[in-house]
């Protein structure tokens, strides 16, 4: 007692007098302080803590989001906090944390009018954190959380820890706290809204090689299982991320959420309400619950006495818990109905099915079963059974998912945006399925969830938003986006927010000197992964599972497309090691999970295949470097094992044993790299390949020297193409280089190849000096390669003859036979008072693309009238060959609205007859398929001749939602490519001029320095 008695007093030194009757702080932002006053709340000082005060009669989450608010301050200072009850004695400073109406202390302040409580009383999780003098009249501060509901309360609680430097991460990522013996808080109040989102949590799925096996192996060993102990921590994270809802993971390599008593009862305990997935009506986990040797055919149409019976079990023993009920059926697993012939039996059954499940929750659960939270989600079939004229209850709420592969299927229209249950979104962030699963690293582009997830929340969908996050790790970033636009969308409405998003959450966790370099590595590698996600890399598919073929990235033109993927990932990597070491130690597995893994995995993995690439193509060269390729192939593979295996053993001291598989399923595109037979015409010794010498052209044979050429160089296209000399045998060769004309440059003029390892090659890059290109007559120049008795001629053509004819001309132009142009690139933009094309910064291959708005708009009906009614954007364009181009317009595969709307857009020549095109995609087919693997939509039209000259294309605004990106003119010249062409644009004004239209000047130039392998990116 004398004890506590002395700690009292020293408290009570420290505060200001007392003058006036308690009144509540003035509001301003909570704040950490860096030094003690007397303006500040002292949460610790000189190993002294505030006491935490709670009544015992508010629910258990209070207690225990209090306990780890404790902890989480014991982490940061070494001070623990006391818990106390509401009828202890308050201190000098004080932390009062309780439920409006289940908080004696919390009542009291508010009937004083300490603390406003008019915006909480009512509401659905909301909170208030505030600082205030003399509270109850008792000398000294109190820190008070008040919650409107237990949640409100609880994310009240961990809103402070937050704010006082502890990571929603600090567990799941190892972001340890950072040390400091002291914490001050400023005063002033703080006080959050109820969520957007009413429901908000995560689906953990396709767990087989991740979560399940590290928990069975280090959490919940007992069981061998996914179990309370997982959960405990698991339910903390969605707390601490302000989400409320868990699909509990339901795989066949895991026992059901309810087989374990205690995981509802950690639930309750975290007050996570508990749901299931679309495939899991009535909070059963058909894979292991429902045994068909005993109970029959999983049929509502030959077996229901005994499904009803299921389902009526599950009802009664969840009662009790807070949850959400999917309604409907499906087969035992991700499978469709069993019984039904035709979505229209299916649909005439699921109403019965509804009814009898909507009777067992009200025999069950709650009498007036529209109390009950209850949700139809319209996956895959399922959607077809909806359109067949399924009514659904008017409190039910209606979930729409994506397709898998982050585009969502459909919205509500005005009509279902009216229904009592309003409508959700449930959405992938990690999927097993066709056409090729994504397990292994987080590859969907945060742009592209913005986008999506904004749509939704235009369209009124917000009941309820649930991620499929695979294990948790490592999607951690997704996971906080997801759940951040949920808890409060308003400020993501505008694109711009995601990357300021993404730099805040980096610079939480690592410091705001990392922050922005970290953000800028990430959001590259996304914008890497949007073009193609590492899981694709083997052109492989499954269900059926293929095997893996060569990319479909061009080896040979736009300056080796191939090469500059890879450079892109050598140069994440290097920023990567080179912040690795200047990482405090206790941020060191921090970075290696959030941001080194998925980097280097993903770059290693880009290494397998694209190296393969190379040795295959090189070998139809004859070139000896082939061998070095298949090297370097299997060398990347085995650098994945490497960084695997640290991962699970000795990461984190090994915490995280188990977790992170590199090859889930075992598919063909985690498998090692075979390396192919390789048979060279080792006669040939040494030979010469300039750009866009691609294989198909070896028929005319590498020696034959007036077929050896380079693209044709234009002053406003690439300042630079490649030319390769290479080694076809094992033996050294001395060559040297030389040009007939003065215009002509090489970087270098002579050397050396060898047959050691990554000397068999050599890449150098032509130029051409402008200012000494003759202004008359044929612009043609030759460069001379000799050594070891051969001789080779390359041809270099100047543009000259075209750069007169446009030389006043600013625009985009021909080059080599295409023209390439940016979606936001335009030179005219005209919209009307309903409709217009609006700038998205971040989403798409080009980095900003232009979306059809409003979203909410309804899809133009009289197509007849385009040119009056609709919107458009228009690009200037220059030709100099006659030719019917063919238009490639490129979008994002985004899927139509509602049900009334399409995919469409219009397209023009020169204000000719304009063609609609529709991109929309039907199920699964096979367009769709490649669509989603590749992020993109194509529509090709054909135009009618061309006279050369200046021209106009035009593109017609018809359905909202449209998501322009890119596209082509094709007048004959156009290669094979993968990735985003390089634009063609020409400028008579010095580069550094401000750009007319929307965005950015586009670059000129896809070179890049030469490299000794021309092609191998080496890791430190």
């Amino acid at each position: 007692m004398r004890k506590c008695f002395s700690w009292l007093i020293c408290w009570l030194l420290l505060l200001p007098s007392p003058l006036t009757l308690a009144q509540s702080a003035p509001a301003g932002p909570l704040t950490l302080a860096g030094s003690y006053s007397t303006e500040v709340f002292a949460l610790v000082h000189k190993q002294q803590a505030a006491p935490f005060y709670l009544d015992e009669q508010d629910a258990e989450v209070v207690r225990v989001a209090a306990d780890a608010l404790a902890r989480d301050i014991a982490s940061i200072t070494g001070t623990t906090p006391a818990l106390r009850g509401a009828n202890q004695p308050l201190g000098g400073f004080s932390v009062l944390i309780g439920t409006l109406g289940k908080s004696k202390l919390i009542d009291q302040l508010a009937a004083g009018g300490q603390i406003q409580t008019t915006s909480l009383r009512g509401k659905w999780e909301s909170f208030s954190i505030t600082v205030v003098d003399k509270p109850l009249g008792q000398a000294g501060k109190a820190l008070v959380i008040a919650g409107s509901d237990r949640r409100g309360t609880a994310f009240g609680v961990f809103e402070l820890s937050r704010r006082l430097g502890v990571s929603p991460w600090y567990w799941w990522a190892d972001v340890t706290p950072r040390q400091q013996p002291n914490l001050y808080l400023t005063a002033g109040s703080l006080l959050a809204s109820s969520p957007t989102v009413k429901y908000r949590g995560i689906f953990l799925n396709d767990e087989d090689w991740g979560l399940q096996p590290w928990a069975a192996q280090n959490m919940d060993p007992d069981i061998k299982d996914i179990g309370p102990n997982t959960y405990a921590h698991i339910f903390e994270l969605l707390l601490r991320l302000k989400a409320n809802l868990i699909w509990p993971a339901m795989h066949p390599s895991t026992r059901a959420f309810f087989a374990y008593p205690d995981n509802p009862r950690m639930a309750d305990r975290y007050a996570i309400l508990v749901g299931t997935s679309h495939a899991e009506p009535m909070l059963r986990n058909n894979v292991d619950e429902w045994k068909e040797q005993m109970m029959g055919p999983f049929d509502y149409f030959r077996n229901k006495p005994a499904v009803y019976r299921y389902w009526e079990q599950r009802a009664q023993q969840a009662g009790p818990l807070e949850a959400i009920y999917s309604l409907g059926m499906r087969g035992v697993h991700d499978s469709g109905m069993e019984g039904a012939k035709t979505p229209k039996q299916a649909a005439q059954m699921l109403l019965s099915v509804i009814a009898d499940q909507r009777e067992i929750l009200r025999r069950r659960v709650a009498p007036d079963v529209r109390t009950v939270p209850q949700v139809f989600t319209a996956y895959k079939e399922v959607l077809d059974i909806y359109d067949e004229g399924l009514k659904l209850p008017d409190d039910v709420t209606l979930v729409w998912p994506d397709d898998n592969y982050g585009y969502i299927s459909r919205l509500s229209n005005a009509g279902e945006q009216a229904r009592g249950g309003g409508s959700g979104v449930y959405y992938h962030a990690s999927y097993w399925g066709r056409p090729h699963d994504y397990l292994w690293l987080s590859s969907t582009h945060p742009a592209l969830i913005r986008e999506e997830m904004m749509k939704a929340y235009a369209l009124r969908t917000d009941r309820l938003w649930v991620l499929n996050v695979g294990d948790i790790k490592p999607l951690e970033y997704n996971i906080q986006l997801f759940l951040d636009m949920a808890y409060d969308a308003r400020p993501f409405q505008q694109s711009t927010h995601v990357p300021a998003h993404l730099q805040a959450w980096a610079g939480d966790i690592f410091g705001d000197k990392f922050g922005p370099e970290i953000q800028a590595i990430l959001w590259e590698y996304y914008n890497l992964a949007f073009e193609r996600r590492p899981e694709f890399m083997g052109w492989s598919q499954t269900e059926p599972t293929t095997p893996t073929k060569p990319t479909a990235y061009n080896h040979f033109a736009y300056g080796d497309e191939a090469q500059r993927r890879l450079d892109q990932y050598a140069a994440l990597v290097q920023r990567v090691q080179q912040l690795r070491p200047q990482m405090e130690p206790a941020r060191a597995d921090a970075f290696f999970e959030l941001v080194y893994y998925p980097v280097v995995g993903a770059a290693l993995m880009n290494q397998k295949f694209l190296y393969q690439d190379k040795c295959r193509l090189y070998a139809t060269q004859n070139r000896a470097s082939s061998t070095d390729y298949a090297l370097w192939a299997q060398e990347a593979y085995a650098s994945i094992e490497r960084e695997t295996e640290y991962y699970n053993n000795q990461l984190a001291g090994g915490k995280w044993r188990g977790m992170m598989s590199m090859k889930p399923r075992n598919l063909p595109v985690f498998q090692a790299p075979a390396v192919p037979p390789l048979a060279l015409d080792t006669t040939q010794i040494w030979g010469v390949a300039p750009e866009e010498f691609a294989p198909h052209d070896s028929a005319q044979t590498i020696t034959v020297a007036p077929s050896l050429k380079l693209p044709t160089f234009y002053p406003w296209g690439p300042a630079s193409y490649f030319l390769d000399v290479f080694l076809s045998r094992r033996r050294s060769v001395a060559w040297k280089a030389k040009s007939t004309v003065k215009w002509l440059t090489l970087s270098a003029q002579k050397g050396t190849l060898t047959s050691a390892g990554g000397q068999k090659q050599q890449r150098l890059q032509v130029r051409i000096d402008w200012s000494k290109v003759p202004k008359r007559g044929p612009a043609t120049g030759f460069l001379t390669f000799s050594g070891a008795g051969k001789i080779f001629r390359v041809a270099v053509r100047a543009a000259v003859a075209e750069s007169k004819i446009a030389a006043d001309y600013q625009g985009f132009i021909e080059t080599n036979g295409y023209v390439s142009m940016r979606a936001t690139h335009y030179s005219r933009k005209i919209d009307n008072a309903q409709r217009r094309w609006t700038l998205v910064e971040g989403l798409g291959h080009a980095g900003q693309s232009l979306q059809a708005y409003p979203l909410q708009a309804e899809a133009l009906v009289d197509t007849a009238n385009l040119r009056t009614q609709a919107p458009t954007v228009e690009y200037d364009f220059y030709t100099f060959s006659r030719a019917a181009p063919t238009i490639t317009v490129s979008t994002l595969p985004t899927h139509p609205i509602t049900r009334g709307s399409s995919m469409r857009y219009g397209v023009a020549v020169d204000h000719g007859p304009i063609k609609i095109v529709d991109f929309k995609t039907v199920g699964r087919s096979e367009e769709w398929k490649q669509n989603v693997l590749s992020n993109r939509a194509q529509r090709q039209v054909k135009s009618d001749s061309l006279s050369p000259g200046r021209h106009t294309l035009t593109i017609y605004l018809i359905d909202p939602g449209v998501v322009f990106d890119h596209l082509t003119i094709d007048l004959g010249g156009l290669q094979p490519a993968y990735s985003l062409i390089p634009e063609t644009w020409k400028t008579v004004a010095p580069v550094s001029t401000p750009r007319k239209a929307s965005a950015q000047q586009p670059s000129s130039s896809h070179s890049s320095p030469e490299q000794a392998l021309g092609g191998k990116s080496s890791f430190p």
